[in-house]
Parts: structure tokens; sequence; C-alpha cells
């Protein structure tokens, strides 16, 4: 009776992977499970947050961050990244009014990066935050080329608008952003000069990735593309129907007198597509080398949705490959895992975002200004002899309980300038300030994590840490080691 008892458990376990996602998981999970979904799903769990999930099933716990999501971000952006700058204001200023708008940009730029960071500590939907972060790194585009605060930060609202919608839509959306058309050249893309760039990346980076197209189809979708362009004077995407190609073009084996909409469905129609953005979001949340099998059947389902992320992002929360052990601590924390993790999951007290959007630069992770058009590598590639060198500095100075974070900070805005002046004293007294306002009760944190049922391996770690001298130590000192342990850096 007991070998058949195991056989029938060893029985359900195998048949686990098969069964639909609904079914998945209907015991409570536990802290263990809570923690591994809310540190993939989010930046940092609180130890309330891991134990309200723990009562939880997986399905319970996966459809409870989908109904919580928000579309739209909850704190107020700056003032400054709401002034659009038309290109020929520029025109009629002497160089010292040039030289000190600049400096405006400059710091107006370091503002919406600290709002981005502020909202991924405030939001009450950290998984909404980690998918606008995620299609930030999808749908490419950078300040140092888009040179303008607002369009980023209405780039930022669309895809934190349908961070959990519609793919589809998202796609249409972002081909005609502002932002976009300026960063892939789509505003310069005329019948007599076809720019081939955002044809080439919609279907190599956005859609179906190297290798699925032909250099032809590249030339010809570039034709159906333009006429899109913007509107100097408001910033605005701008229809030019005189400089669009109204000839006849073949993509994909499609022939007709596309326009760029029609380009984005036939890309849609592909089954690559699909396969594409769930091997993305495989890698994102599960493990680096994704598994074909799992990926073609989780696209399928995402492309007869009608590419609704929801869908795609469900079955992979509760496939049997994100929760196996095997991909437990396989993925490297991001700097802004790292980093917000942090803050979010000891509950620091932070005044001011500035000191963050700084590391998260020595870190290697500039929001809103990825290095080119593929993004942040990510992976392995986040850890080297500086970053991990630097992650362990701010570790210590973030747990150090009786002295000032200050030293080794990074230079604040301008600061490197000699003819900064008085901005860079200015930047440099808002960072140390900043600084000094951060606070953490190492105490009321160990309380609440004991409160809770917990330990601070539980709600810190994704794997058994490597150093034998944690569990001896007590209070700050502990949190400390466990911070500075290799395996903080993986979740």
């Amino acid at each position: 009776m007991l070998e058949a008892s195991r056989l029938i458990a060893g029985l359900a376990v195998a048949a686990a992977g098969l069964l639909p996602a609904s079914w998945a998981g209907a015991a409570a999970m536990g802290p263990k499970e809570a923690y591994h979904l809310l540190n993939r799903a989010g930046f940092g769990a609180t130890p309330q947050e891991v134990a309200q999930y723990a009562r939880l099933s997986r399905a319970q716990a996966v459809d409870k961050l989908f109904r919580e999501s928000v579309a739209a971000a909850t704190t107020p952006p700056p003032e400054s990244a709401l002034e659009y700058l038309p290109p020929g204001r520029l025109r009629g200023m002497s160089e010292e009014e040039r030289k000190a708008l600049f400096r405006e940009q400059r710091e107006t730029a370091i503002d919406l990066r600290g709002w981005w960071v502020r909202e991924m500590l405030a939001t009450p939907s950290p998984l909404s935050e980690r998918m606008t972060l995620f299609w930030h790194n999808h749908f490419v585009s950078s300040l140092q080329k888009v040179k303008s605060a607002k369009l980023m930060y209405r780039q930022n609202e669309l895809l934190r608008r349908h961070a959990l919608g519609n793919f589809r839509t998202l796609l249409h959306a972002v081909a005609k952003d502002p932002a976009m058309l300026i960063y892939l050249d789509s505003a310069t893309n005329r019948k007599e000069q076809p720019n081939e760039n955002f044809a080439r990346e919609v279907m190599e980076l956005f859609t179906l990735g190297e290798g699925r197209y032909t250099e032809r189809d590249i030339k010809e979708a570039a034709r159906a593309f333009t006429g899109w362009s913007l509107d100097p004077r408001s910033g605005e995407f701008l229809w030019r129907m005189g400089i669009h190609d109204h000839g006849v073009k073949t993509v994909l084996g499609r022939t007709g007198d596309f326009d760029g909409d029609a380009v984005l469905d036939i890309l849609l129609a592909q089954s690559h597509t699909a396969e594409f953005i769930v091997e993305k979001l495989w890698r994102e949340f599960i493990s680096p080398v994704p598994d074909p099998a799992e990926v073609r059947r989780v696209a399928w389902g995402f492309r007869n949705s009608g590419y609704e992320i929801k869908t795609a992002l469900r079955e992979l929360l509760l496939s049997w490959a994100f929760w196996a052990q095997e991909n437990r601590g396989v993925l490297v924390k991001s700097p802004v895992d790292w980093v917000v993790g942090s803050l979010r999951q000891f509950g620091f007290q932070v005044a001011d975002p500035l000191p963050f959007v700084f590391v998260l630069r020595q870190l290697g992770q500039d929001l809103f200004a990825p290095p080119n058009v593929k993004g942040w590598p990510g992976g392995e590639a986040w850890i080297n002899s500086a970053t991990l060198l630097a992650r362990k500095q701010f570790a210590e100075r973030l747990f150090r309980a009786d002295a000032s974070m200050t030293a080794g900070m990074p230079p604040a805005p301008g600061e490197r300038s000699r003819t900064a002046g008085k901005s860079a004293d200015a930047g440099r007294e808002r960072l140390l300030r900043a600084v000094r306002e951060l606070r953490f009760d190492s105490r009321l944190w160990l309380a609440e994590t004991e409160r809770a049922g917990l330990t601070p391996e539980a709600v810190m770690l994704a794997t058994a840490p490597e150093r034998e001298s944690v569990p001896q130590a007590q209070g700050i000192q502990r949190i400390r080691l466990l911070a500075l342990d290799p395996a903080y850096q993986v979740k």
C-alpha cells in the first residue's frame, strides 16, 4: 500500500505540469513560495506581504497580483518634465542661455529618474512597475537621443498603461509614440529616402526575432512606415500623407498597398511573434534558458487570446518551471531589483530618491537611458568585478546603523564639471541631505518578521546562505551579513 501511495503521489506531481493553470496549486503556498513569487513579480517583499501571500494558493496569489495591478503612476512627475521644448526654441539663444538650458535639462532628467525610483518604492502594484521596466527594455528608447524629458515621461506612461494589457494595442501605440519616432528615426522616414531603422528593429527586437525575416522585408516595411512623423511644435504624432509611399509592397509573403499599421498586423499574425515575447518573459521571470516546448504551449494561448499579456504571464507564473527548485536563485538581480528591492523590503524611509538614481547608474542601469537599441543585456552581465564591489560597498553603507552613508557616494548632478558652479553645490547639498534623511529601523523590521512567523533568511534569500557565520549573527549584524551574502544577489 505504501508503494502504491508513493506511485500515485509521483504520478500526481508529474502530471501537475500538464494541468491547466487554473488547477495549479490549490494548497496554501507557505512563506518560501510566497517570497519566491513576490520577489520575481515585484521588487523585494516585506515580511507582511510574504505572510499575507503565504496563506494563498499559487493561483489565488497570481490572481491577486493581477487584480491589484494599476495602469497609472501614483506619484506626480516633476513639473519640469511636463514642459515640451520645441527644437526651434534654441534658435536665437545666446551661448550662455543655451548652457543654462542644457543644465536645466540635465537636472530635469535626473529628477525624472528620481520620480520613477520613487514610484517603484510607493506603488501598490510592484508587478505593474516590473512590467513597465520590462517593456522599457523591450521597446527601447533613450533620453540621450530623444533629448526630451516630457516625451520620455509620456512613453513611460504609455508603457505602464498597457504593461499588463494587450500586446497588439501596445505595439501599435509604441510605433507611433513620439519618443520612439525620434529614437528610431521614423520622424525622418519619407518616400524619397526611406529610413530602415524602425522597420529593422520592429522585426528583430520587438516582434519576430533575428533571422525570421529578410532584408527585402525590411526595405518594403520601411516604405510602409513613411509618413509617420512628429509635429515639432507640440511633440505629437503627425501623419504626413504627402511623404507616404502609396505603392504596392510585399512583406513576409503578403502583398498590398500597406501602411505602417498593416505591417504591424502582418507581424502579429506570425506565430514567431508570440514565441519571441514569451521567450523574453520566460527569461525575465523563470530562468535564463527557456524550455522550447513550454514556450510554444504558452505562446499558443497568448496568440489565441488576441495577445492578452496577462494570459501569457499567468501561464508562466503558474507553470511547473516557475516553481521548480532548480529554477530558484538562477536569475541575477538587476540593479533596480537589488536597490529598489532592498529599500522596499526593509521599509527604508526615503525622503528623496536622488542618491539611488546615481547608485543605479553606477551599477549599470541608468533609467531612461539603456545602452543601445538592444537594451540592458541583463543576467550575468549585471555582475563584474566593479559592479560586485559597488554592490558590496553600498550594502555595507545601507545597513550601517551608526554611521553616515555619504562616504563613497556617486557624485551629485554636475559635480564633475568645474564650470557647474552653484548648480553643483546645490546638487551636492541635496544629495547629502537626502542621505542624512534616509531612515531604517532594524529592530522594528526584525520584530515584524518574527511576528509574521518568519526568519530574516525567509524574506531575504532565494537559496541557503553561503556564509556559515550568518546563523550565529543577531540584529542588524545578521541583516548586514545576509545582504552581503552571494545568495542575496540572485532571485
